[in-house]
């Protein structure tokens, strides 16, 4: 009991400090982007993460500290049903820490173990972009081992087509567009949180 009392006061605390310095918005549970390379998933999420004063993570990121690799080495020297499964490793880590705004790669929303994961402990949102809006982003990078091909605007093409149907079972959907810019990204994500008062609240 004595445990709880203290928690609930750190808690409290935590609260507190976050009104008294202006942040507006109290995030409840982790909000999961999810969306192809190239969607603004990582971008939109640093700004997002910072606009709303909560901790920004990323689980590429974190699976190649993990695994002191890049992912492009992952895929490369054990293969993509390996780095798949060290994903979901690494996303049901994150899941259980305090809430957050983390960024998945494109394939981890397609494993119906990581969507259960994510409903079950967070909400996922869906960037949403075109494929002429994702080649212009993903062209010129070298950091893409499935677009490692002969044509890759076709391979990405088909990539887009497979994976929609998963996206679609995110729990929200933000449609990207190459006018915005990543500020009016973060503000059309934050009002489509704010239709979720289990998520999102304003203070």
């Amino acid at each position: 009991m004595v445990f709880s009392a203290r928690s609930r006061h750190s808690s409290l605390q935590q609260v507190n400090k976050r009104v008294a310095a202006g942040v507006p918005y109290q995030l409840k549970k982790t909000v999961v982007l999810v969306g192809m390379m190239g969607a603004g998933k990582t971008s939109v999420g640093t700004a997002l993460a910072r606009r709303i004063d909560v901790p920004f993570r990323d689980s590429d990121h974190a699976l190649e500290e993990a695994a002191n690799r890049t992912i492009a080495e992952i895929f490369t020297r054990d293969g993509e049903a390996f780095f798949r499964e060290k994903e979901s490793q690494v996303i049901e880590r994150l899941l259980h820490s305090t809430p957050c705004i983390l960024s998945t790669g494109g394939g981890a929303f397609l494993s119906p173990r990581n969507r259960e994961m994510i409903a079950a402990r967070a909400v996922a949102v869906w960037l949403k972009a075109d494929i002429r809006l994702l080649w212009s982003r993903v062209r010129h990078k070298d950091t893409r081992p499935l677009l490692r091909t002969p044509d890759p605007f076709a391979t990405l093409t088909q990539i887009a087509e497979q994976r929609e149907p998963a996206y679609a079972e995110a729990g929200l959907v933000v449609e990207a567009d190459a006018r915005y810019s990543i500020e009016d990204m973060v503000q059309r994500v934050i009002d489509t949180l704010l239709t979720r008062p289990d998520v999102l609240e304003r203070r």
